[in-house]
């Protein structure tokens, strides 16, 4: 397939204009122009373009992309950054990356996917995320149960707020400084994928459940929805990659 209907499709289907990111949306390193096999992750990384290499890849597909607001201006490009750009250069990979359009996407997007295999309903915005609710309340023990299976990884747990629960918020990623807005929402639990310690003490004593899942194990769903989506429309093999993160 050309790299140019391709990517047509993607910033369409995933609406990139509407955002304001900090990263760019689309295409970040151009390579050739043919794309026969996509290799896919959360993060780009020197083992994730090994594997695009061995895997005879032509276009690596990521949530977290090379370019995140983090080069000098005047440009200085050198140490890991230089050394994944040399390598995706010499082998003529295509990055592609979507940051925020994948957090938010209804259909593929790692939030709104993540309420529904957790079985809510109603689903409606919530920043870049979205919450719903659940059709009868749920304890916090069971929904931890169920979080942590979805995810794949122990969860950790701020039971602040009501013991058994109904309305619930996700945001992918670095998102637990959005609390306040889940909590304005009226959410009986916010699930994000960090948490930072100089807001505990404010949720605490606001009342808010908690959950934390982990930055990088929040933004799996939507990278691999979006590449099964992108197989069966294109017929154009894609491989999944899981290089999972701690964090």
């Amino acid at each position: 397939m050309d790299r140019k209907d391709l990517l047509s499709y993607h910033n369409e289907y995933l609406d990139i204009e509407q955002y304001q990111d900090y990263c760019k949306n689309g295409l970040q390193v151009h390579g050739t122009k043919t794309i026969n096999k996509i290799v896919s992750g959360v993060t780009i990384s020197r083992r994730l373009i090994q594997e695009a290499i061995q895997q005879k890849a032509e276009l690596i597909l990521v949530h977290h992309g090379l370019f995140k607001g983090d080069i000098p201006n005047p440009p200085c490009i050198y140490g890991t950054m230089r050394d994944r750009l040399a390598l995706l250069l010499l082998h003529n990979l295509n990055l592609v990356a979507y940051h925020l359009p994948l957090d938010a996407h209804p259909e593929v997007g790692n939030n709104a996917l993540a309420l529904k295999k957790l079985g809510l309903n109603d689903l409606q915005p919530l920043d870049v995320g979205f919450m719903g609710t659940l059709p009868k309340e749920e304890s916090l023990d069971t929904l931890t149960e169920k979080i942590q299976i979805l995810y794949g990884r122990e969860i950790l747990v701020f039971p602040f707020g009501p013991s058994s629960v109904k309305k619930i918020g996700l945001i992918s990623g670095g998102s637990s400084s959005l609390w306040e807005s889940a909590y304005a929402a009226g959410v009986d639990l916010f699930i994000c994928g960090d948490m930072k310690e100089s807001i505990v003490r404010k949720i605490e004593e606001t009342g808010l459940n908690v959950m934390v899942a982990g930055h990088y194990h929040t933004e799996t769903i939507g990278i691999k929805a979006l590449s099964d989506h992108i197989q069966e429309k294109f017929s154009i093999k894609v491989l999944y990659i899981d290089i999972p993160s701690p964090v």
